[in-house]
């Protein structure tokens, strides 16, 4: 008995000192994961001087948002918002909605060319065209230029979603399409009213995917549609001007002495971060079971 006791003990103790090397590994890996958006936070919230000077840590010496005066002082930011909302939200819309039409396409075991058009989208994920055949398809056939569907079309089906998505069907019962056929149902009926609400795990990470892509893009602005500024192309902007050149008439240069273009680029930077985060709490739980569901298919 006292020997079980023994053991039992040893057991607990290792037990115990097994839980407090995961605490610190878990605190130290918060910290590392925290730190770099603490240190972007405060250096956006800096004084210049301050920020010029290297003197930089998680709480701002001298709190000033003379950083944030400048990136919103007589740049309009207000047109260019609500493109970015509006190209966010139409753009994870449709393309939520055809990635999940062509993923519950490819997962039809009735599909007679199901692997064909499979393989035909991944080598896409590889080889792509380049930059030169997409911009003179994009301008001179299809004729998007300073269109706003050239913010919605070009980037409407990304091959891995649909690799996912269509993951995440093959994994739901059969038995629910069968039934459903048998009680008259077309396939836009199953796919409309069956397979979408059960679905909306992986739609909901889908949907985080675009929309961080489509809120994050600049370069189509750059290169197509200069005439309709995003807000990141805009902010994209002012980043460069404040590293070459700095206004000497701003409200902000008249609240400090000086700009610092480091301290310009992390207040842009969280201008950017912030929308993001207060959507993905809501979508969080949604994201990890459809990620879970749709990698342990396929």
């Amino acid at each position: 008995m006292a020997k079980v006791k023994g053991s039992y003990h040893k057991i607990k103790s290792r037990d115990n000192i097994l839980d407090y090397i995961l605490l610190v590994v878990f605190i130290l890996t918060i910290m590392v994961t925290v730190y770099p958006f603490l240190n972007v936070l405060a250096i956006s919230f800096n004084d210049p001087i301050d920020t010029m000077r290297n003197i930089n840590f998680i709480i701002p010496r001298k709190f000033t948002v003379s950083n944030y005066i400048y990136v919103f002082e007589k740049h309009h930011l207000i047109t260019p918002l609500m493109l970015s909302v509006a190209r966010t939200l139409i753009g994870t819309l449709a393309g939520v909605i055809c990635t999940a039409m062509i993923a519950y396409v490819l997962s039809r075991k009735d599909f007679y060319f199901n692997k064909l058009f499979t393989i035909l989208f991944v080598v896409t994920m590889y080889v792509s065209g380049g930059l030169v055949p997409e911009y003179l398809l994009i301008m001179r056939t299809l004729k998007l230029g300073n269109s706003f569907l050239v913010y919605i079309l070009p980037g409407l089906i990304w091959v891995y979603n649909i690799i996912l998505i269509r993951s995440f069907i093959e994994g739901l019962p059969i038995a629910l399409q069968e039934a459903a056929r048998v009680d008259g149902a077309n396939d836009f009926t199953i796919w409309w009213r069956i397979i979408l609400p059960l679905c909306k795990p992986v739609l909901a990470t889908v949907a985080l995917f675009v929309a961080v892509g489509q809120w994050n893009a600049f370069m189509d602005t750059y290169l197509y549609a200069k005439e309709l500024p995003t807000l990141q192309y805009v902010l994209y902007e002012i980043m460069e001007k404040a590293q070459m050149k700095i206004d000497p008439h701003s409200a902000a240069q008249q609240t400090s002495s000086t700009i610092s273009p480091l301290s310009v680029r992390m207040a842009i930077t969280i201008i950017a971060t912030v929308p993001i985060l207060i959507v993905y709490p809501f979508l969080q739980k949604y994201f990890v079971s459809g990620m879970t569901v749709g990698a342990v298919k396929d």
